[in-house]
């Protein structure tokens, strides 16, 4: 794969990349760069982690990046999930790992690094005290939002360092691409901050957008941006504003019909929202809409673009759409749902983390 395919292929689902001439250039000069993403262990996974991030991990393997999926353990303990228990965390970090493996993640390409593996190195702590030198207190404030906290929001000591510490994970694992959702923009900007100031290599920042909830969002407002993102991204804190990789095709239809999904209007619309993000590759993929007979039959269309131009127009129904994207993940959740079914190992930790009861 050449670099510009390569650079086609991060683009594809990349909501920013800062810079895209520095992505260049490092894939110039590093066939394989290292890439990572990062999760706090916390609960039943939703499709956002199983199908979207998966999708994504993908992408990017096929690019010959190295690829390293970094369990947050001591960040969910920091931030209070699941009561701040680190054995539940940690029952949850290998529920993740399955989830991952059964969304056709091969995990024998990809390394699992464990946050509290990674603190051990007292090198890890003379580059946090480095980073937070040179970062104000009000600048760590603003990015306190990485957490799903607002702003000015009263915090814990320990919160307050969690900035520094995610900033000092990407030095420590020696990162080239920071591939994480774009509500961990700030702390990645923190590191690249950091990175020039000190002459360190400069992380590239790849963010991909987040999924929406099943309520959506007002069409107005442009859901690329962060603030809006802490409002109606899907969460499986709001179980009936998510869908997760062990729902039934009963349950995905049910989510779905209930789905926020106006005539005419796709933008802020988490049907359309799926399809983009999910269930296509490309937005020149054709697209293929099942409908009964007595309304006109199946729909094709040769793009995401004419499809969104045909359902702003008024030529498809919503509930046609509706029914096309309950399918289509039924069709991608099944595999992670039978694999949890199936494998004894894996079900027993799904049937474990579905107990806890989620805390932030």
């Amino acid at each position: 794969m050449d670099v510009e395919t390569k650079v086609a292929v991060i683009k594809s689902f990349a909501a920013e990349i800062v810079t895209e001439e520095e992505l260049l250039s490092l894939l110039e000069s590093k066939p394989h760069p290292v890439a990572y993403d990062g999760f706090e262990p916390s609960g039943v996974a939703g499709i956002h982690f199983g199908l979207m991030r998966s999708k994504n991990i993908n992408k990017l393997l096929s690019t010959g990046a190295r690829f390293k999926l970094y369990l947050a353990d001591y960040f969910a303990y920091i931030n209070n999930k699941l009561g701040g228990d680190l054995d539940r965390i940690h029952n949850a970090g290998k529920y993740f790992i399955e989830v991952w493996r059964a969304a056709g993640v091969d995990i024998s390409k990809v390394e699992i690094i464990w946050n509290s593996e990674l603190m051990k190195d007292f090198g890890y702590w003379e580059r946090f005290l480095k980073i937070g030198k040179v970062t104000s207190l009000d600048r760590v404030k603003r990015a306190i939002t990485i957490m799903g906290r607002k702003e000015g929001e009263l915090l814990s000591s320990a919160q307050i360092i969690y900035p520094i510490m995610q900033a000092t994970d990407i030095f420590q694992m020696d990162i080239d691409i920071c591939q994480l959702g774009l509500d961990q923009r700030k702390a990645n900007m923190l590191a690249r901050e950091a990175a020039q100031k000190y002459g360190w290599k400069v992380p590239v920042v790849v963010s991909h957008p987040l999924l929406l909830g099943l309520k959506g969002a007002p069409p107005e407002l442009k859901t690329k941006d962060e603030g809006v993102l802490m409002d109606y991204k899907m969460s499986k804190s709001d179980p009936k504003n998510s869908i997760t990789v062990h729902d039934s095709l009963e349950e995905i239809k049910s989510k779905i019909n209930s789905a926020y999904c106006p005539e005419k209007v796709c933008e802020g619309n988490p049907v359309f929202d799926y399809i983009e993000k999910i269930i296509i590759d490309n937005d020149d993929d054709p697209i293929s809409v099942d409908r009964p007979q007595k309304f006109g039959g199946p729909l094709e269309f040769s793009s995401y673009r004419e499809l969104t131009e045909a359902y702003k127009a008024g030529k498809v129904h919503p509930m046609d759409m509706k029914a096309f994207v309950a399918g289509e993940l039924e069709r991608r959740v099944r595999p992670i749902r039978e694999h949890f079914e199936k494998n004894k190992e894996a079900r027993e930790l799904y049937e474990t983390v579905k107990t806890y009861a989620i805390t932030r």
